[in-house]
């Protein structure tokens, strides 16, 4: 554990951010997880695409917010995107 002043203060500012990141990154599997289902379940083309659409808006403000790389957040939406057009 910390000892000095300073270091404390940033031990609790990392375990608010860390706490604040988890939420973003559990929402991108989930709406991620959500995509795939669907993709797999082969439903109609208007609802795999809004999932597609909202995923892409997920991962796009995760790596806005530095909680996702920027080329990470590229490369998932790369393959969620090719997953929808080959399932349709």
């Amino acid at each position: 554990m910390a000892n000095h002043k300073s270091a404390l203060k940033r031990a609790r500012q990392n375990d608010n951010r860390r706490l604040r990141n988890k939420s973003s990154r559990t929402a991108v599997k989930n709406t991620v997880k959500d995509l795939r289902t669907a993709a797999n379940n082969k439903e109609d083309k208007e609802s795999a695409a809004k999932k597609l659409d909202t995923a892409k808006s997920v991962i796009d403000k995760a790596a806005k917010k530095g909680i996702l790389h920027k080329r990470t957040a590229a490369r998932k939406i790369s393959r969620l995107t090719k997953l929808v057009n080959s399932a349709n």
